[in-house]
């Protein structure tokens, strides 16, 4: 196991925020003898065995009386047996029946210096050392392993083309691209990191795109994944995925499918990360096509505090049945937890097709960065539990026709504190753009912030801070507002009744103004700071909540925007 103490500082932050309104971020912090240092140059490395691939045959250089090398072929079984040297193992040259195994009790270094490498019976490398190694990278690399792994002892792994028992971190100023026929492209039994400088390069048609077991972390570099077997996850971990760093864009293309192990649906997924995920900076592109797959999903908690993040959905519920008797197998969502979901900065933006933007089956917090989530089948944003915002931007807009698709939906309260919230629900009664779960007794409390919804707000909403209502609005047509000394220009997606406005003090409405400049935001529905002028003014009437109710998504405002 590494010798890292994230997994504590993980299991400890799971287990005391999922009902909390801030989800803390964990930290790897080193311990123990030999863990040596995730930055190669920090490391101490007093040797070097270099290994020439050439068609069907190779040569191994640098070997020693305690390090010794079993060749077949193109095929290097490598053996250290020195428990005190610190080797780099330098690859190059090119073979397309090669391989190499490596057995070692110390942490190495393999530097990657123009290497191709395929072997068509297992894996390209196999690194059975349960110590850090550092895959380095100069010039251009390119691993693949084979459709069958036929030559896998049975006590040993071999679970991708890249495969270790310990940690992998990338390093360098080179590209590795990994293509996998037969199992995954990348994985440790242990954890993946991504150093600033590498690209790596990562495909799967039969297994995930990069599994590290204990956790991945990118901290730099260009990382792009593509899976397209059913089930299969661009990232995945038993326990946390984090990004701090580097651009990483991850392509889904399967469908969840049938687990017979689980004896339940399996979905696909950009990221899987079991128990924690994290955004804290750099970029992070999803995309799934799959039928019934998820963007990012996992059991745990999900936690949103820089960097931008963008997931598209565009796969279509898997079901049984058809109409009322339908019964969902797997449903096609963005991002998904069972835990608790905080956004306290950065860009999040999420789209589905079919089912939810943003779902959480426990409480969402949002007090900082910018939110927009859009779902043509479903709520935009649902919380199990209470959802609060307190700070940031938020943008939840359904154009779903199913009943109980809402723009913002909670099934326990909503409370709106501060920040700027945009709600939209464009197909009207009984759904509202924001719903709380009023048949549970629960409540959307609005005490501040500056508030634009189209569509409705829960009945019997609580409206400690005043809103009002307009008596219609038309579709693609930009509105100005101004609150004090703050101007915003936004374009209604419907038409119809239905649009509330709020802020610190009452606002100022005028439609068709003539907008320039300012800062868009929310796909470009809404301008921070533009300026305004002309238009026509728009006549507005105290808001004192809902005026009716339905089953399942709640009361309604004055109406739907169509």
């Amino acid at each position: 196991m590494k010798r890292i103490f994230l997994i504590i500082c993980l299991l400890g932050a799971v287990l005391t925020s999922c009902s909390k309104d801030t989800i803390t971020s964990t930290t790897a912090v080193d311990d123990g003898a030999d863990s040596g240092s995730d930055i190669y140059s920090a490391d101490d490395f007093e040797h070097t065995v270099s290994i020439v691939y050439s068609g069907s045959s190779a040569t191994v250089e640098g070997l020693t009386d305690l390090v010794t090398a079993s060749i077949s072929g193109a095929g290097v079984t490598i053996t250290n047996a020195d428990t005190s040297l610190h080797i780099i193992y330098r690859l190059s040259g090119s073979s397309s029946s090669g391989y190499l195994k490596l057995y070692s009790p110390r942490r190495q270094a393999l530097l990657l210096d123009g290497l191709s490498l395929s072997n068509p019976n297992g894996a390209a490398i196999n690194v059975q050392s349960h110590k850090r190694t550092h895959v380095v990278l100069s010039g251009s690399s390119t691993l693949a392993d084979g459709a069958t792994y036929s030559a896998t002892p049975a006590d040993e792994d071999e679970k991708a083309a890249l495969f270790g028992e310990g940690q992998f971190i990338f390093s360098g100023n080179g590209t590795l691209t990994v293509h996998a026929t037969g199992k995954a492209a990348i994985t440790s039994d242990d954890y993946v990191r991504f150093m600033s400088g590498v690209t790596v390069n990562a495909t799967s048609s039969a297994g995930h795109g990069v599994r590290g077991k204990d956790y991945i972390l990118v901290s730099g570099g260009t990382v792009n994944v593509e899976v397209s077997a059913d089930m299969k996850k661009g990232f995945s971990s038993d326990s946390l995925v984090r990004i701090e760093g580097g651009a990483t864009t991850i392509t889904v293309t399967g469908s969840a499918a049938y687990d017979s192990e689980a004896s339940d649906y399996s979905s696909s997924a950009g990221v899987r990360a079991d128990q924690r995920f994290e955004m804290a900076d750099g970029s992070l592109y999803i995309s799934n096509s799959g039928r019934g797959g998820k963007g990012i999903s996992g059991d745990g908690t999900a936690l949103f505090s820089g960097g931008s993040c963008t997931v598209s959905v565009s796969g279509a519920n898997i079901t049984s049945g058809s109409g009322r008797n339908a019964t969902s197998l797997s449903a096609a969502k963005a991002i998904r937890f069972d835990g608790a979901i905080a956004v306290t900065g950065g860009t999040l933006f999420a789209t589905a097709t079919a089912h939810e933007a943003i779902e959480s089956k426990s409480t969402i917090d949002i007090t900082g960065g910018t939110v927009y989530a859009y779902s043509a089948g479903d709520d935009a944003i649902n919380a199990a539990s209470d959802l609060t915002i307190d700070g940031g931007q938020v943008y939840g807009h359904t154009d779903g026709t199913a009943q109980g698709a809402d723009g913002i939906d909670a099934n326990g309260n909503i409370y709106i504190k501060s920040g700027l919230v945009y709600a939209i629900c464009t197909h009207g009664n009984p759904d509202v753009a924001l719903d709380a779960n009023s048949e549970a007794r629960k409540q959307l409390y609005v005490t501040g912030g500056t508030l634009i919804v189209g569509g409705g707000l829960e009945n019997g909403a609580s409206l400690t801070q005043t809103c009002y209502q307009a008596s219609s609005a038309s579709r693609n047509t930009w509105y100005g507002m101004t609150i004090g000394s703050d101007t915003y220009a936004f374009k209604a997606p419907a038409s119809g009744t239905g649009l509330v406005v709020s802020g610190a003090s009452q606002p100022v409405l005028v439609s068709n103004p003539t907008v320039s400049g300012g800062t868009e935001i929310f796909n470009g529905m809404l301008k921070l700071s533009p300026s305004l002028e002309g238009g026509s003014s728009v006549s507005l009437t105290q808001y004192s909540g809902g005026n009716g109710g339905g089953p399942g998504g709640g009361g309604h405002g004055p109406g739907g925007w169509k």
